[in-house]
């Protein structure tokens, strides 16, 4: 009776509709076609793009359903009520996180206060652990079923946190083939959807447009420069990024795609201030993919970039480099071989990894040395992230990432809405 009417708190408008069965049902909707709200939570850049495609993907099956959350401008456009901005959430590092704690804190309790002024029917929390874990605990004290969408990697590093995920979370939907059994092995009910980025087909524009688009030289190799979707990690990765352009030399064209979660004119502002007067032909430019797919090389911030210049075919360089107490604090707790996620996909260095002290900008330009000419290393890497690709698509049968954890979701709500009834 008691599991029961905790679930009962989030079911509230549906309560009101079962009263009156005159209201038509959908093929494809909930029960009676009433309108439901979800809360969506997404704190950065990739998650806000997840949380947009999920949103749509439950648009597709049912439009009765309402959402509001924490989100950006793709979020907003796919139909969801912002109440927190996520690039008021865009903090990186252990560290870095405390400077910031009263404002995450009070946008949390705005968030908090908007679910408890609408009694969302589920909520969907999208990576960003260090904000999301605090709403997901307040759900479920309010009965709220939650989702864990792109799980936090609890199997690099903090393994015991796994216990958070029993605690505080309804279902977990990981995008990585190996998390599925990890989670479950630890008591979690987690099921493996795919990666949200594994069907990423090449962008439609072509090379030239693109050049023309944003001044870029056609008839230069390009390369890629992805610094990173928090402005901490722009101010830690770009600097030694244009030291490395700077050795390449003027033989290249470099976009550089801003993230959503930034504003262009930061960037621009950035590369004037340690660029040192020079003119490191530095292009910045609104979509990253076009950039990536179209570039030669890549120096790319560990991260969901990898993954795009992965599955763009790129060669590139993965670099990374935080606070040196952050990294004290966190090197001893790190549980794996590899930083870089398409290594890890792969179980083996794909891409060479340049991580704190590594990261100089001479490591940089002797790497992308090995790559940028046609040869045995850049054969390599192109066939082994090709092999990457194949890996995050297997098991899926084909069907989109988000199309599967739309149906989940939908399945959690008919049956806690069955529960709910009385």
């Amino acid at each position: 009776m008691g599991h029961r009417r905790r679930l009962s708190v989030g079911l509230g408008r549906w309560r009101s509709c079962l009263e009156h069965p005159a209201q038509k049902r959908s093929a494809f909707s909930l029960p009676y076609n009433c309108s439901v709200e979800i809360l969506i939570s997404a704190g950065e850049a990739s998650g806000e793009m997840y949380g947009a495609e999920l949103i749509e993907a439950l648009r597709r099956r049912d439009t009765s359903i309402d959402f509001f959350g924490a989100g950006g401008e793709r979020m907003r456009a796919a139909g969801c009520d912002i109440v927190v901005d996520a690039r008021d959430l865009a903090v990186v590092g252990i560290t870095e996180i405390f400077s910031h704690l009263p404002k995450i804190l009070g946008l949390y309790k705005k968030l908090i206060r908007a679910a408890d002024e609408r009694r969302p029917a589920l909520a969907v929390v999208i990576d960003s652990p260090a904000f999301n874990w605090r709403v997901a605990r307040q759900m479920r004290r309010r009965g709220i079923p939650v989702v864990y969408y792109v799980c936090p990697q609890f199997w690099a590093w903090r393994q015991g946190r796994v216990k958070l995920l029993r605690k505080y979370v309804n279902k977990a939907l990981v995008i990585f083939p190996f998390e599925e059994k990890f989670y479950r092995d630890r008591g979690v009910d987690a099921t493996f959807v795919g990666h949200p980025l594994a069907d990423l087909k090449p962008p439609a524009i072509t090379r030239e447009a693109y050049a023309a688009e944003y001044g870029l030289d056609p008839t230069k190799p390009w390369i890629a420069l992805m610094p990173g979707s928090r402005r901490k990690e722009v101010r830690m990765n770009l600097p030694a990024m244009l030291e490395a352009v700077a050795l390449l030399g003027d033989g290249y064209e470099y976009p550089l795609p801003v993230a959503r979660t930034l504003e262009p004119l930061f960037i621009r502002e950035s590369i004037q201030q340690h660029s040192a007067g020079r003119d490191p032909n530095i292009h910045i430019v609104s979509e990253a993919l076009p950039a990536l797919h179209h570039s030669r090389a890549g120096i790319v911030a560990s991260g969901t970039a990898t993954v795009e210049a992965a599955l763009m075919q790129l060669p590139f360089v993965m670099v990374y480099r935080v606070s040196p107490l952050t990294y004290a604090l966190g090197k001893p707790r790190i549980k794996i071989a590899h930083y870089a996620m398409v290594n890890l996909i792969a179980e083996e260095e794909v891409v060479p990894e340049l991580v704190q002290g590594k990261f100089t900008a001479e490591n940089v330009a002797a790497e992308l040395k090995k790559i940028i000419p046609d040869g045995e290393p850049r054969t390599r890497m192109l066939q082994r992230l090709a092999g990457v690709k194949e890996k995050l698509r297997r098991g899926t049968e084909g069907a989109r990432p988000a199309d599967i954890a739309a149906e989940t979701i939908l399945n959690m709500l008919r049956g806690a809405s069955a529960q709910a009834r009385p």
